[in-house]
């Protein structure tokens, strides 16, 4: 009778135990038809479908939490980044290389292991206008879109207005993809030699209901083998990110500055300036616009990007877009318009125009 009181009371609180787990199916695939000029030395023109990026990257991705009690909760993120024109997945192949986490949380934030995003990302994802937009800062430091470290411990806490947050990886990308930000080839946890490919990051942030500042630090750390030119645990690229961002109305503004010191360029400082504005005209139809600037320091190397976008939207989840860039290289730099597929860069020194139309929608 013991037994079956034990198993009658577990049978009437499974359905409270159930539903304490809340877990989640989502994603995006943005995808359109894209023409980049002036590419190669030739000067060609290019039609394709991007691989990498549109106005976002598309992805799906599992998410979920649970209710420990007391205030505390379980909370995991897989997330897969893929290719909409063949379907591959991006971040150099991995299953679930947009994140891969589990943590915990409670009020005084939430702690997290495993592939995940630095501090870098929460830091530029409102100052920077445009984002990962196939014309936009990754196509100037094809590193902003992948701001995510394997093999990390990550903290992030809100406190009011303001938000702390660190991550520190003991290995910050195992995967080899080649000369590419998918991959790097910077595996780390190695014997003997603690420093290599290491990461860290912190940011500040603090935000009210219509202005934010922030501030972040992110450090890679090289070894051998690894690409970039940071092939010894000796050399670092560090980024030092400051932003604000205000709304008005239907307005927002961002403007963001990137120092970087990257030991394995021949040019190692830099810097990264940004502005730009979004515009709500009607509910359904958003204009968004932004400058870039970087400059390399003691060099001729420059680049300006201008880069603007109309977006309509159907519904909440399904819209259509048309987006255009125009790149001006200084010095020697060869940098694409597009950060949509590699392939597209122009001779040394060139201007290059590229426009895309497409459609996004979100599940």
């Amino acid at each position: 009778m013991e037994l079956a009181r034990i198993a009658a009371g577990v049978l009437a609180v499974s359905p409270l135990l159930a539903s304490a787990q809340s877990v989640t199916l989502y994603g995006v695939v943005d995808t359109g038809v894209e023409y980049v000029s002036n590419v190669g030395a030739n000067g060609s023109g290019l039609w394709r479908v991007p691989t990498l990026t549109a106005t976002v990257p598309s992805r799906w991705g599992l998410r979920g939490t649970e209710d420990l009690g007391g205030g505390l909760k379980a909370t995991f993120a897989l997330e897969s980044g893929f290719a909409p024109d063949s379907g591959s997945a991006n971040q150099g192949g991995r299953l679930f290389g947009r994140q891969a986490m589990v943590g915990l949380s409670n009020q005084y934030g939430q702690v997290s292991f495993g592939r995940q995003y630095t501090m870098l990302f929460w830091a530029t994802l409102d100052t920077d206008i445009l984002g990962p937009n196939v014309y936009g800062s990754g196509s100037l430091d094809n590193y902003l879109p992948n701001t995510r470290a394997d093999n990390a411990i990550s903290y992030k806490g809100k406190f009011g207005g303001l938000t702390a947050g660190a991550t520190y990886s003991f290995g910050r990308d195992t995967v080899n993809a080649g000369p590419s930000p998918s991959g790097t080839n910077c595996v780390g946890e190695t014997p003997g030699d603690s420093r290599a490919c290491r990461e860290w990051s912190a940011m500040l942030m603090y935000e009210t209901n219509w202005w934010g500042v922030s501030a972040a630090y992110d450090s890679l750390r090289g070894g051998p083998g690894a690409f970039g030119g940071l092939t010894r645990s000796s050399m670092t690229d560090n980024r030092l990110a400051l932003g604000g961002y205000m709304l008005l109305s239907n307005t927002k503004i961002g403007l963001g500055w990137i120092h970087r010191n990257n030991d394995g360029s021949p040019t190692p400082k830099s810097d990264l300036i940004h502005g730009g504005a979004s515009y709500d005209i009607t509910p359904a139809f958003n204009i968004a616009g932004q400058v870039y600037w970087l400059k390399y320091h003691n060099s001729a190397n420059k680049v300006w990007l201008y880069a603007l976008r109309g977006t309509y939207a159907f519904s909440k989840r399904t819209s259509v877009y048309a987006t255009a860039g125009f790149i001006d290289n200084g010095g020697q730099l060869a940098q694409s318009v597009s950060g949509g597929a590699p392939g597209s860069n122009p001779a040394p020194g060139g201007n290059q125009f590229g426009t895309m139309i497409g459609i996004k929608h979100i599940f």
